[in-house]
């Protein structure tokens, strides 16, 4: 299958997202900021990075990339969006996805394992992963933390949209283990649809032993998985 990686300015993790899905035997289509034209991909990530330099705040310039209006269109059809840390917060700018990301409770910036629980398993981004399974995949942000109001965070707990949750190793509530304090210890989550995705933790920095992990490689198996079962998204190269 195709995937299609967003190149922002400022972006730096498109290459290992392009290295991940190459070593899961798959095609990544890089995706030039000022690109409409998706080229026929059948999901599109947004990497981590600090795409245009973070000015404003995180992803909110790019959340205006001539790339983004064909991704929102994308979206708005069914198709497979995958936001990664500073593409969570390009979603969340584009209103794709509820909520924000703000700095970590640490006042920190993190680069470290985390370890996260699969709390549904009926999307694409998941569906290879067992329910309650924890995946080790790193983390690296300074805002990374995850809020919302009371009745967005109610929302996304009774429609079953947190995908993945901090927790310790041994899958037991994060607590004061959690990286960046993001509210009911939120690392992912999807929207009404299920089709879309964003994630603070780094997918791709886990697809193979040599980094310590390749948990990572679960969700991208699961995407390809489900595209094969179900088929792409027709209008992907509109």
């Amino acid at each position: 299958m195709r995937f299609g990686i967003a190149v922002f300015p400022g972006t730096w993790s498109d290459r290992d997202c392009a290295h991940a899905v190459r070593e899961a035997g798959h095609e990544a289509v890089m995706l030039w900021h000022k690109e409409h034209d998706l080229r026929a991909v059948d999901c599109i990530m947004l990497p981590g990075g600090f795409s245009y330099g973070d000015y404003l705040r995180a992803g909110a310039v790019a959340r205006f990339a001539p790339l983004m209006d064909a991704v929102t269109g994308f979206a708005a059809e069914g198709g497979l969006v995958w936001g990664i840390c500073n593409g969570f917060q390009i979603l969340c700018e584009a209103h794709l996805l509820p909520g924000a990301l703000t700095r970590n409770s640490s006042l920190q910036f993190r680069c470290e394992p985390s370890w996260l629980r699969v709390e549904v398993t009926d999307c694409a981004f998941t569906a290879g992963c067992n329910p309650g399974e924890v995946l080790e995949i790193p983390v690296s942000h300074g805002e990374g933390r995850f809020v919302a109001d009371p009745e967005t965070l109610e929302t996304l707990e009774r429609e079953r949209r947190v995908a993945l949750r901090y927790v310790r190793p041994d899958g037991a509530a994060a607590g004061d283990a959690s990286p960046n304090g993001s509210m009911h210890d939120i690392a992912g989550i999807l929207n009404e649809r299920r089709t879309v995705l964003g994630m603070m933790p780094h997918p791709e920095r886990a697809c193979e032993r040599l980094l310590g992990s390749s948990d990572g490689m679960r969700l991208i198996r699961s995407v390809a998985m489900s595209v094969a079962r179900d088929g792409a998204f027709a209008g992907a190269g509109a």
